[in-house]
């Protein structure tokens, strides 16, 4: 099984691997730490390398931000706010996260781009508030491609130290990233069945 599920990371190749976190990114199918833990676990079975394992995870990183926040900069806090306001039960968020947000942005600068990007919850969303603070691109690339590059970094070399020198967590692997795709879809369902708006949860 551990075997089959590699494949299925190489398979796809850095491209998978860029369209898988890009996807993650914009609506998380499967955890970031799995995709890129898998790929560098694929490494060390030398069915990819690590640099472009790396570059391709970041890239695929920034694009799926850059989405937020173009979004957020094209549509303006007024038209976001609506936007927000109609697809919030598949989004599973709150206009009062987004504006919490901001005003965190607002207080500490692009530099919080940066450090989101290590944040388990609101790594993504961030990009919201810098799209409507109309934070420049360039800014808003090289934050986002320096945190990327090194949460990446982390998460594949993890998987690479796992895959080169325990061989015995290739008897679980399989199974425990199964359990951990169908438990993520599970917490995703019942968040969009039990979402309620700020306003109307009070």
């Amino acid at each position: 099984m551990t075997e089959f599920v590699i494949s299925l990371i190489a398979a796809g190749g850095y491209w998978g691997i860029a369209f898988l976190m890009c996807l993650e990114n914009v609506v998380p199918p499967v955890p970031s730490e799995l995709i890129m833990g898998l790929g560098g676990i694929a490494a060390a079975h030398g069915q990819m390398a690590m640099i472009p394992l790396i570059a391709a995870g970041t890239a695929g990183t920034v694009l799926g931000n850059y989405f937020w926040y173009y979004l957020g900069r094209r549509l303006g806090k007024k038209r976001l706010k609506a936007f927000v306001d109609r697809h919030g039960r598949w989004l599973t968020l709150d206009w009062a996260e987004v504006e919490r947000l901001q005003r965190f942005f607002d207080r500490y600068g692009g530099g919080v781009v940066f450090v989101f990007r290590f944040l388990p919850a609101f790594r993504t969303i961030i990009s919201l508030p810098a799209g409507m603070m109309h934070m420049p691109h360039w800014r808003f690339v090289i934050w986002t491609t320096g945190g990327s590059l090194i949460w990446n970094s982390f998460l594949a070399g993890a998987g690479y130290f796992l895959g080169r020198r325990f061989t015995a967590v290739e008897e679980w692997i399989g199974p425990a990233t199964i359990v951990t795709v169908v438990l993520f879809v599970i917490w995703y369902l019942w968040r969009v069945l039990t979402w309620r708006p700020a306003a109307a949860a009070e």
